[in-house]
């Protein structure tokens, strides 16, 4: 037995089964590419879902953290730290915005971004106590807690956890039609991720996304976009809000946010959004602590000088080049998504996108698959043209074999 297998069926013996891994265990790793317990290397073309935008072991983030270890990690919230100012002015210049509210995970991000639109809608709109309705799309993807799931499309996600939490109306993603019907006086937010990660890299149709932002102005109803998976980034730009010149009232943050050192989630949003809380009403033990703050720091300052961002929107338009080119044969059916960021359909008649994923895995490049025949293809930022060239080499490989 190797190493990794008797690491794998360790893990396996004593952890729930609430994932279905790939079968490789990783030690170590560095910018784009990881190694194995046995000394393997594989290059990450996921990574961490967009939590690793900034690669394995970015210098900058691990010096950061480093700094901030030997100062403090943890006050709570019941006192100030020295970085805290600091972080939420940085993040609320970076997102156009004037409040922040911090948490750790994406789902307490969401979660705190649905309270938040509840509280605004019974103290600033007027809405009945009770009555506050949410607009979200199907095949969303917002998080693992017992509300969230309960506005899911996603019955693997969704079965036997119910009862389910009301207060939300599921509309089709990309249907402004559809969305204008589903408005009445008590709706207090549209919640919608700009694209959609894990439905399949699913980007809306042109114009949709400044059609809600004119109906959700309109209609005083605020527009939550979720940019955990899409933002900071990942698309060619800061946000994916900004390639259809849109501007939500609340961003949802988080994965790249923490750099993939520690977790570090947030809400943005204005000062009358925000403004709703008072002492007491809403917390978190580790939300906004010095360390997160820190590597949060060093990851909106890197954002800051459009590098990154100009490196996913240069390299995604080779990246989705290249999947066009392998669209054109029978085995791809579809590629979608924009910046670094594909997701593409693979004809059943090839495989599943988990034997596509483990195929790939065997050639030293690891991808996740989603909704049975799609696989996610998500680098690090700072993966290099050639190391996404091999890449993209191992799956023509895959598909024609």
């Amino acid at each position: 037995m190797s190493t990794s297998e008797r690491l794998i069926a360790a893990s396996e013996a004593r952890s729930a089964h609430n994932y279905h891994p790939l079968p490789v265990v990783v030690a170590s790793a560095e910018g784009a590419w990881v190694t194995d317990a046995d000394g393997r290397r594989y290059l990450d073309m996921l990574a961490g879902y967009s939590a690793l935008n900034f690669g394995h072991r970015n210098q900058r983030l691990i010096d950061a953290a480093k700094a901030q270890l030997d100062r403090v990690t943890l006050t709570s919230r019941a006192f100030y730290h020295d970085r805290f100012g600091d972080f939420c002015e940085q993040l609320a210049e970076l997102c156009g915005m004037e409040m922040v509210l911090p948490m750790n995970t994406g789902a307490e991000a969401v979660e705190t971004a649905v309270k938040t639109a509840r509280k605004w809608g019974y103290r600033s709109k007027g809405v009945p106590d009770g009555r506050a309705k949410i607009i979200v799309a199907d095949n969303n993807f917002h998080g693992r807690t017992t509300t969230i799931v309960s506005f899911s499309t996603d019955e693997e996600a969704r079965a036997d956890f119910g009862p389910y939490t009301p207060g939300f109306e599921i509309v089709p993603y990309g249907d402004l039609a559809a969305l204008e019907a589903a408005v009445d006086d008590d709706t207090v937010a549209v919640l919608m991720e700009p694209i959609q990660g894990e439905a399949g890299v699913l980007v809306p149709p042109a114009g949709y996304l400044p059609g809600v932002r004119d109906l959700t102005r309109s209609r005083n109803v605020l527009m939550i976009a979720d940019e955990i998976q899409s933002g900071l980034g990942r698309t060619g730009a800061t946000f994916a809000c900004e390639h259809e010149g849109v501007h939500p009232d609340m961003y949802v943050l988080g994965k790249a946010l923490g750099g993939g050192v520690v977790p570090v989630s947030a809400v943005v949003s204005s000062r009358a959004v925000l403004g709703v809380y008072k002492p007491g009403e809403h917390g978190s033990t580790f939300g906004g602590n010095p360390l997160a703050c820190a590597v949060a720091l060093e990851v909106i300052a890197m954002l800051r000088t459009g590098e990154y961002q100009q490196r996913a929107k240069e390299l995604g338009e080779h990246l989705h080049h290249e999947l066009g080119v392998l669209a054109g044969g029978d085995a791809v059916r579809e590629v979608r998504g924009r910046g670094l960021w594909a997701g593409v359909d693979i004809d059943p008649a090839h495989g599943t996108g988990r034997q596509l994923s483990e195929k790939l895995m065997q050639r030293g490049v690891l991808v996740k698959d989603t909704h049975g025949s799609t696989i996610r293809i998500a680098p690090p930022l700072v993966v290099s043209k050639e190391d996404l060239d091999w890449g993209l080499e191992q799956l023509e490989a895959v598909l024609s074999s």
